[in-house]
């Protein structure tokens, strides 16, 4: 039977990003604040754009072990976060989903995965919830506390556990942004940021990079 919890994503899915402020707003003003307030550390991109590449060893929503050998040959979009998330996860999820949507053809070339900055809460199962709930695509991605922190480097992504008594189990995570499309090869290709510009701007541009 599916979850109130994953009926609850779903409407999230659908448009009705609404929910996910008021939600966040019910979690207490601090919470909001501080988690807000690291949706814009420096970005990873300025360390040079050479330095960010797809590399990991990983498990997937299904329980499998994969690295980034296993998605060579296909684009990559890439995003760190934590099912938890009260706001930026869950509103950048969906608009993946609308741009995997809007992708048409080129979907089936995209690898697009959720890669957990909590590993500690999001096992293979609670991600495989998760991840259904956005698009049948997307691939969620999880691991020891090891191997999520050399994937997050190989990236460049930042984030840090953060005490907060208001938030679920007593922390949230503080976390970067951003989407990362990565070449067939692994290598990084652009950064994209949900608000930044419409699905069908980002759709288009992905389909352009593709394809020249």
């Amino acid at each position: 039977m599916t979850s109130t919890r994953t009926k609850q994503l779903r409407r999230i899915r659908y448009g009705l990003w609404i929910l996910v402020a008021v939600a966040a707003l019910a979690l207490g003003g601090a919470y909001l604040v501080r988690t807000i307030g690291f949706r814009d550390p420096p970005s990873p991109v300025t360390v040079g754009e050479a330095a960010v590449h797809s590399e990991f060893s990983l498990t997937d929503h299904n329980g499998s072990r994969v690295t980034d050998a296993d998605f060579q040959g296909r684009w990559q979009l890439v995003f760190f976060g934590f099912t938890h998330c009260p706001d930026i996860c869950p509103t950048t999820l969906a608009y993946m989903a609308e741009v995997l949507d809007r992708l048409g053809s080129e979907s089936p070339n995209i690898a697009p995965l959720f890669i957990t900055v909590d590993p500690t809460r999001d096992t293979p199962e609670v991600m495989a919830e998760y991840v259904q709930a956005f698009h049948p695509d997307l691939i969620g991605l999880t691991g020891t506390e090891v191997e999520i922190g050399a994937a997050a480097d190989a990236f460049r992504v930042y984030y840090e556990k953060m005490e907060e008594a208001s938030a679920p189990d007593g922390y949230l995570m503080a976390h970067s942004g951003h989407i990362y499309l990565m070449t067939p090869e692994g290598r990084y290709e652009a950064v994209f940021r949900e608000g930044d510009q419409s699905a069908q701007e980002m759709a288009s541009e992905v389909v352009t990079r593709m394809n020249r």
